[in-house]
């Protein structure tokens, strides 16, 4: 009588006896995280997400913390770039995932020790002001007097996707560090990141910019006079890892976290939220191109963490910092 009557308090507080708790940190907007929380959960039942929303400087400032304090709570990050996790990756703080699902997905979107893994394509390209300038091919293409201080350039100092843009181009032959040099020669002042770039696009101010996919693609929906350019040079890319902290506490809850992002459902979430899934058998959102259509310029997480501080500040001198 007594268990029952103790099952039944159990009951009658709401908490499932059998539920698991998952604590994730995200750097997905509150709406997106909220409709990627809901359709795991819809799946998993069982798992209660407890998430935490923040820019990823944000979140890596909290988790810095916590492991300072010996308190690290999140089992997962879900997060925008590949280079913070890197670090964390080479600090030996991520636990490896041999058995994620990866398939015949692109070597590039994930670690080469499967330790975190991306969830989509977000690909920087060449964003143009459609009644104040020309499409163009190529990264080199933009760097013409016409285009003096005609640039919007997000600083990869702010920007964590300038700063992929930045470690994954500057070794390409065409592109490298003459591209940056010939943008300080037309007065550019890289600054902020993609949001006030688009706008002195879609205003005038600037005839072209240098400006993440999705941003450009719905603001054009929306009737903004911009339109984008996928370099036949290639194009950079961050691609929303996730991965598994090495403390997790649930951490099969983690593992069934990353098997739905990058299962076909998973993908298909990620179509419907905006943006262009890794998996190029799903069909990507209006106005993008096929995977198989774009260039991609992968980028090494392990070698950007260990040339990031010279790299910073090779920029740095460029812009006369």
């Amino acid at each position: 009588m007594r268990l029952t009557t103790a099952l039944m308090l159990v009951l009658l507080s709401g908490t499932a006896v059998n539920a698991e708790t998952l604590t994730l940190y995200t750097s997905q907007s509150p709406e997106i995280a909220q409709q990627t929380v809901d359709a795991f959960q819809a799946k998993y039942p069982d798992i209660k997400v407890e998430w935490t929303r923040n820019g990823t400087s944000q979140l890596l400032n909290v988790l810095r913390a916590e492991i300072e304090a010996g308190d690290v709570k999140p089992d997962v990050l879900l997060v925008a770039d590949t280079i913070n996790l890197g670090q964390l990756k080479k600090e030996g703080r991520l636990m490896a995932y041999p058995q994620a699902p990866v398939g015949s997905y692109d070597k590039s979107t994930y670690d080469k020790d499967m330790t975190f893994f991306g969830t989509k394509i977000i690909s920087t390209g060449i964003a143009y002001n459609t009644e104040k300038a020309k499409p163009v091919e190529t990264w080199s293409a933009l760097l013409t007097e016409d285009n003096k201080g005609q640039i919007a350039v997000p600083s990869p100092l702010y920007s964590g996707a300038a700063l992929n843009h930045l470690h994954s181009v500057v070794n390409v032959p065409g592109i490298g560090w003459e591209f940056y040099e010939g943008l300080a020669k037309l007065d550019i002042a890289p600054e902020g990141g993609n949001g006030p770039a688009l706008k002195a696009v879609a205003s005038g101010l600037a005839k072209y910019g240098i400006i993440a996919d999705a941003d450009v693609i719905r603001a054009k929906a929306k009737g903004s006079p911009v339109d984008l350019i996928f370099p036949k040079d290639g194009v950079s890319f961050i691609t929303e890892p996730v991965a598994i902290m090495s403390t997790a506490k649930n951490a099969d809850g983690a593992k069934k976290f990353i098997d739905f992002l990058l299962s076909k459902q998973g993908q298909e979430l990620v179509v419907t939220q905006g943006n262009l899934p890794i998996d190029p058998s799903i069909t990507p959102p209006a106005g993008f191109p096929k995977l198989s259509e774009i260039k991609l310029l992968p980028m090494d997480a392990d070698n950007a963490v260990a040339t990031d501080k010279e790299t910073r500040e090779k920029f740095t001198k460029i812009f006369g910092g």
